[in-house]
C-alpha cells in the first residue's frame, strides 16, 4: 500500500509540473453566414478525435434537437435522423456539454447522420480541447470509428444560435480549417511524440497500428525531400526526495533524471518503467544514427519491426531482440550503443536531455503533454490517429500549389478540375488548361507547357508568349494549308499576339482571309500589266512580246532587255579592266619610289653622295 502511495505522489508531482506548462488549444474558424443578426466569424476548439478537415472547409446548416440535447443516447431511440436529403446542406448538430464523454456525443451524432458536431460549453470560460476518455472508460469499439469533425464553441455563441433556431431562423455556417495549420513553404516539418511501451491499452494498440499503416507514405515523403520528420519521447524526472525509493529506481535511469510509468502499474511483475525509458532512448539513438547516415526513414522500419518481433507480452522486450532488429536494418549497432551510454551513471544523457527540453512549447506550439501527439509545422494536430486523417493534415502544411502528388490522390481530396474544368480557361484542341488542382482547391493559373509560358487571367484568356510559342497549337493563332502552301498568323519572334501574314487580312486568331490584290488595285498597275489573284499572293504578266520585271514592276521588250543587259555587262567588264590597269600602275609607281629611297639610305652609310654636305669634322689627333 505504501509503495502505491509513493508511486501516486511521484505521478502527482509530475502532473503538477506539467500543469504549470503551457497547453495550447488548437482552433479553427467558424463563420456564421445567416441569419443577419448573428452573422460573423467565431473561434472554436478542435476536438482530439474524429477527422478535422485540415486544409478544407465544410458548409452546413445547424440543428438543435428537441430531445436528447446532450447527445448521450442513441437518436434512433427518439426517432430522430440528421441525414441530409439529396440537394440539401449537410447537418451540423448542436448539442450541450455534460452528462457523458465528448466522444460518445460525436459517435451518436455520426450514427444519426450529422456531418459535424458542435458542443456548446456549459459555462463562460476559455475554450478547451475535447479529448478521448481515460483508458478504463474508453469504448474501443467506437473511438476509432469516429470520422466526423468536432468543435467546442463558447456558451454565448451556443445560446444565440439556440435563440435564433427557436425563433424559426435558419442558421448556416462554414467550418474552416484552411489556416488551422501553418503552411509557409514547400516542405512540411512534423514530429511524432510516441512511446515504445506496448502495454498501455487501446492507445498503444492504435499508435502501433498507425505507424504500420502510415510507414509507406511517410517514407516516400521523406525520401523525396517533401517532409522533415523527427520522432520524440516524453520522459519525466523523479523528485529529489524520492530518487532512492524503490519506485524511482524501477522507473528511472541516470539517477532519477529520466523516468517513465510502470507499464502494468504494478512493480511486482512484468517490465519496469526504466525498461521503457531505455527502449525509448534506443529508438531515439537509432533515428540519430540513421539520420546522420542520410536514411532517417529507417526509424519507421525499426519501430514497426520492434513492435512485431519484440512485444512485452511475449517477454521479448529486450536489448537482445532490439539488436537483432537493428542488425537486420543494416544500422551501425556500435554507434547506437555509444549514443545510449551508461544508463546507471549519475550524469545527463544528451539525447534524453534534448527530448525533455523539446517538450516545452516554443512559439505558437504548446507543451507536449499527451501521448501520442503529432506536431505539424509547429502546430499540434488534433484528431484521429489514422493514416488518411494524418496525411490530410500533413498535406495541409504545404504551401498552396507545392503539394506532392500523394496529396492530390482521390483518397485524400477531390480534383475540382474534373468538373467543368474548374471554371478556368482551356484549349481543348491542344489539351491545355489553366486549371491546377491543389490540396486546398483549384486555382486558375495560365500554365507553362514545354518551356513556353502562357500569360493571361487564367479564367477567360491565356496566350503563349516568347520563343517557340508557335510550336504549341500554333500559338493559338490562325493557320491554314491550301493549294500546296501553308500560311500562319503566328511568328516566333513576337512575344505575343497573332497577325495575319502579308496577303491576308483578319484578326489572326479565328480567321485570315485572302486579300484580292487585283480587285483592290494593290498590284500589277503598270501600263500593259495584267493581274491574276492567287491564294495569299498574286501573279503579274504582260501582253505578248513584253516581259514583266517584278523588281521594277514594268513591262519591257524581250530584245531590248537582252541588248541592254549585254551592253551593261560589257560596260562592267571594261570598267573592271580599266580599274585593274590603273591600280597596277599606281602600285608599280609606289613600290619603285619606296625601293629607291631604301637603296639611297643604305648607300649613304658607306659613301658620300652628291647631295650630302662636304664639311665633315674629324676629331683632333
Amino acid at each position: 500500500m505504501r509503495e502505491k502511495f509513493e508511486f501516486l505522489i511521484c505521478v502527482c508531482i509530475f502532473l503538477w509540473g506539467n500543469c504549470l506548462g503551457r497547453f495550447v488549444v488548437e482552433k479553427n474558424s467558424l463563420k456564421v453566414t445567416s441569419p443577419e443578426s448573428i452573422k460573423g466569424i467565431y473561434e472554436c476548439a478542435i476536438g482530439n478525435f474524429g477527422v478535422p478537415q485540415y486544409g478544407g472547409t465544410l458548409v452546413g446548416t445547424v440543428v438543435y434537437p428537441k430531445a436528447n440535447q446532450g447527445a448521450c443516447k442513441i437518436f434512433d431511440d427518439f426517432g430522430i435522423s440528421f441525414k441530409s436529403k439529396p440537394g440539401g446542406l449537410p447537418t451540423f448538430l448542436l448539442v450541450d456539454r455534460g452528462d457523458c464523454f465528448f466522444t460518445l456525443k460525436a459517435w451518436n451524432a455520426q450514427k444519426a447522420g450529422a456531418a459535424a458536431i458542435l458542443v456548446a460549453d456549459s459555462k463562460e470560460e476559455p475554450l478547451i480541447t475535447m479529448d478521448t476518455p481515460e483508458e478504463e472508460n474508453a469504448g474501443v469499439e467506437y473511438l476509432q470509428n469516429i470520422t466526423i469533425p468536432s468543435a467546442l464553441i463558447s456558451k454565448s455563441l451556443g445560446d444565440i444560435m439556440k435563440k435564433a433556431l427557436t425563433s424559426g431562423d435558419m442558421v448556416n455556417m462554414n467550418l474552416d480549417w484552411r489556416e488551422s495549420l501553418p503552411h509557409p513553404d514547400e516542405r512540411v516539418e512534423y514530429e511524432f511524440w510516441t512511446n515504445s511501451n506496448d502495454e498501455c491499452g487501446p492507445k498503444c494498440d492504435s499508435q502501433i497500428e498507425f505507424v504500420k499503416n502510415f510507414k509507406g507514405a511517410a517514407q516516400i515523403l521523406e525520401q523525396k525531400g517533401y517532409t522533415l520528420f523527427t520522432p520524440h519521447y516524453i520522459t519525466w524526472y523523479c523528485p529529489e526526495a524520492f530518487i532512492f525509493s524503490k519506485q524511482c529506481k524501477s522507473q528511472c535511469i541516470n539517477h532519477g533524471r529520466y523516468c517513465a510509468p510502470d507499464p502494468e502499474e504494478d512493480f511486482s511483475k512484468g517490465y519496469d518503467g526504466k525498461d521503457v525509458v531505455v527502449q525509448n532512448l534506443r529508438q531515439a539513438c537509432l533515428f540519430k544514427v540513421a539520420n546522420e547516415s542520410g536514411k532517417p526513414w529507417l526509424w519507421w522500419d525499426y519501430f514497426t519491426d520492434f513492435a512485431i518481433r519484440c512485444p512485452m507480452k511475449e517477454e521479448k522486450y529486450t536489448k537482445e531482440c532490439a539488436d537483432k532488429v537493428i542488425r537486420s536494418l543494416g544500422v551501425d549497432l556500435t554507434e547506437i550503443d555509444k549514443c545510449i551510454g551508461d544508463t546507471e551513471a549519475d550524469v545527463d544523457n544528451p539525447v534524453l536531455k534534448a527530448e525533455q527540453d523539446a517538450q516545452i512549447g516554443k512559439g505558437s506550439r504548446g507543451d507536449v503533454t499527451i501521448l501520442p501527439t503529432l506536431v505539424i509545422n509547429n502546430g499540434q494536430y488534433r484528431g484521429k490517429l489514422d493514416k488518411g486523417a494524418v496525411l490530410k493534415a500533413i498535406c495541409a502544411g504545404f504551401l498552396e500549389t507545392t503539394e506532392p502528388a500523394i496529396c492530390l490522390s482521390e483518397d485524400i481530396q477531390t480534383n475540382e478540375c474534373l468538373e467543368n474544368n474548374g471554371g478556368c480557361w482551356q484549349d481543348k484542341t491542344a489539351n491545355i488548361t489553366a486549371c491546377r488542382d491543389t490540396f486546398r482547391g483549384r486555382v486558375c493559373e495560365c500554365p507553362m507547357v514545354n518551356g513556353v509560358k502562357f500569360s493571361g487571367d487564367g479564367y477567360t484568356h491565356c496566350e503563349a508568349s516568347a520563343a517557340l510559342r508557335c510550336e504549341i497549337n500554333n500559338g493559338g493563332c490562325w493557320r491554314k494549308t491550301q493549294e500546296g502552301r501553308t500560311y500562319s498568323a503566328c511568328v516566333d519572334d513576337h512575344s505575343h499576339g497573332c497577325k495575319c501574314p502579308p496577303g491576308f487580312k483578319g484578326d489572326g486568331v479565328n480567321s485570315c482571309e485572302d486579300v484580292d490584290e487585283c480587285k483592290e488595285k494593290l498590284a500589277c498597275q503598270c501600263p500593259g500589266c495584267k493581274c491574276k489573284n492567287t491564294w495569299g499572293s498574286y501573279e503579274c504578266s504582260c501582253s505578248s512580246g513584253l516581259l514583266y520585271m517584278r523588281e521594277l514592276a514594268v513591262c519591257i521588250r524581250k530584245d531590248v532587255k537582252t541588248e541592254v543587259s549585254w551592253g551593261f555587262v560589257w560596260a562592267i567588264i571594261l570598267g573592271l579592266v580599266a580599274a585593274g590597269a590603273a591600280g597596277y600602275a599606281i602600285y608599280k609607281y609606289r613600290i619603285r619610289r619606296y625601293m629607291d629611297s631604301e637603296i639611297r639610305a643604305i648607300m649613304a652609310q658607306y659613301m658620300p653622295l652628291d647631295n650630302q654636305p662636304n664639311n665633315v669634322h674629324h676629331p683632333d689627333i
